[in-house]
């Protein structure tokens, strides 16, 4: 059975990203956004313990870790949907809602789960890795990210939204930083995976590979936008 793998048009609006001009406009279009103030909190309070812990610079390992979490309100937003369903599967109109919702939860969830395993390759060559550290908090963070996402998407949807957009706006923010800080270096190390390839992506460096992940987040923060309006 063959395996499905990244949709196409996402592919393209994530290659186009990598033209600095597009890019300006796309992520314009939802920079200014406000989010209100339960998940603002909840975000925050995300951000700056991951911060602590792994520090404010980004790092192969920090990635992992945000990675590791990332994944999270993809699969919290298709449960829910799937509870909701379950309620309302005589309303056509709010089964295809759900439905579209948890479609696209489980297409954001297999990119997370690219970048995760592929990062984590990158990690263990890269860096230093401790189990507490890098994988069992990671853990924890990702089961309390999961029922905050849950149980905001029934209480309102907008609120599990928003804290996304918050959690993927830090993301993108912090692969920008990695690719400028160290691109040079990044640009000398080839880019080697079997899942990448499994994926349908095949970057030449690992400068290339980290671009395309920035591009995914700054995807993944306006689509919860859009998903609000």
């Amino acid at each position: 059975m063959e395996l499905r793998r990244g949709d196409e048009d996402l592919e393209k609006l994530n290659q186009s990203l990598n033209d600095p001009h597009v890019l300006k406009v796309y992520k314009a279009a939802c920079d200014h956004y406000k989010v209100s103030f339960l998940p603002h909190i909840l975000g925050c309070t995300l951000v700056w313990c991951g911060n602590t812990v792994y520090g404010k610079e980004p790092s192969y390992l920090k990635f992992r870790a945000v990675e590791v979490i990332a994944r999270v309100p993809y699969h919290s937003w298709s449960s829910a949907a799937f509870t909701l369903l379950t309620l309302f599967y005589s309303n056509e109109k709010k089964a295809m809602r759900l439905s579209a919702v948890a479609k696209y939860a489980r297409l954001a969830q297999d990119n997370e789960t690219m970048h995760v395993v592929v990062i984590s390759k990158l990690a263990k060559k890269e860096e230093r890795t401790g189990i507490a550290k890098h994988i069992f908090i990671p853990m924890v963070f990702a089961f309390f990210y999961f029922w905050w996402s849950y149980f905001l998407y029934l209480i309102n949807p907008r609120y599990s939204y928003e804290l996304n957009y918050m959690f993927e706006n830090h993301a993108f923010e912090q692969y920008s930083r990695f690719l400028e800080t160290r691109g040079e270096e990044l640009k000398k190390k080839p880019m080697h995976s079997d899942f990448l390839k499994w994926y349908g992506r095949h970057p030449h460096t690992q400068y290339d590979f980290f671009l395309s992940v920035r591009n995914d987040e700054i995807i993944h923060r306006n689509a919860s936008i859009h998903e609000i309006r």
